[in-house]
Formats: C-alpha cells, structure tokens, sequence
C-alpha cells in the first residue's frame, strides 16, 4: 500500500536534494559561463534528442492507437525530422532555440517572482526576487541580441541562470537547516 510520507521526512529530504542539486546547478553554470559555445551545442543537441525521442514515442503509440491518424503521423514526421536537421546543423537550430531560450527566461522569472512571494517572510524571499530579476534581465538581452548572437548567449545565459538557480537552492536547503533547528 502506498503511504504518504510525513511532512518531517519530505522536509528532510528537501532539504539533502536541494543542497545536491544547487551544487549539481552551480557546476554546470560554471562550465557555461567558461565555455558558453559548449554549452550551447550541448542545449541544442540535448533539445534535439528530446525532439527525436518524442517523435519516436508519437508514431509508436499512433500505430499501436490508430494507424490512419494524420495528424499524428504528421506530427511525429516532423518531430524526427527536425530533431534530425537540429543534429546535424547545430548552428541553425541555435537562433530558434535562442527565441525558445528567451521565452524561458521570462518563464523563470515569473516562476521565481511567485516562489519569493510565496516565501515572505523568509530569508531566502529575498534570494528568489534577485533570482527573479537575472532572469528576466536576461530574457531581455537575449531578445536585443537575437538572432545573431544565439550561438554564444544561448550558452552563457543558461550558465547564468543555472549559477543562480543552484545558489537559490543551496542557500534555500541551508536556510531550512536552521529554520528546522
């Protein structure tokens, strides 16, 4: 039977896996940062694979449901064939991903602005509005500089924001620590 674990263990284990994962986070925006040419391939070629793979589950489950679905067809075809295209020029998906990559940067703004707003009172509010500003600063500069310097931002940027993203974690789970002392 299935038993819903108490709010001290959730708590617990919030706390041990947001401390990893911020870690995990300011790693890789570091990395991002120093080789933003990098982290931009490896974006597009991991986007690519999602694409690919998505695809692939679309025509199976259009041929296990219905094989003289269209639409679904249609939609797996193009799934496959852009992640394709995306493989294997990766420079040419990098300006729509940049568009994409924009569009998240304001998303995660606004996803921060509710989680400090959430928070108030607690010490790492003030963490998650300044989380909330890089993004949509970012969001921002993308958008000036695009289409031309998606190459270079697309990686930059999400170094950026996973550097911030994992220091909001890592001090969100520590504050946890002595709220919980």
């Amino acid at each position: 039977m299935w038993e819903i674990p108490s709010q001290d263990s959730l708590f617990d284990r919030f706390r041990k896996y947001t401390k990893i994962t911020g870690i995990i986070f300011i790693i890789l925006g570091i990395v991002g940062i120093i080789y933003p040419t990098f982290m931009t391939i490896v974006t597009v070629s991991f986007i690519s694979w999602l694409m690919l793979f998505a695809g692939t589950i679309a025509a199976y489950f259009t041929y296990i449901s219905n094989k003289s679905d269209v639409m679904g067809w249609l939609k797996s075809f193009l799934l496959i064939i852009v992640a394709f295209y995306m493989l294997l020029y990766p420079l040419s998906g990098a300006g729509t991903l940049g568009l994409l990559l924009s569009i998240y940067f304001f998303v995660d703004a606004f996803s921060s602005f509710s989680i400090g707003l959430s928070n108030k009172g607690h010490k790492s509010m003030f963490l998650w509005f300044i989380n909330g500003f890089f993004s949509a600063g970012l969001g921002v500069l993308f958008v000036l500089g695009w289409p031309l310097s998606s190459m270079y931002l697309i990686g930059l940027f999400v170094g950026i924001s996973l550097l911030f993203d994992g220091i909001a974690l890592l001090v969100g789970g520590s504050l946890f620590d002595k709220m919980l002392k």
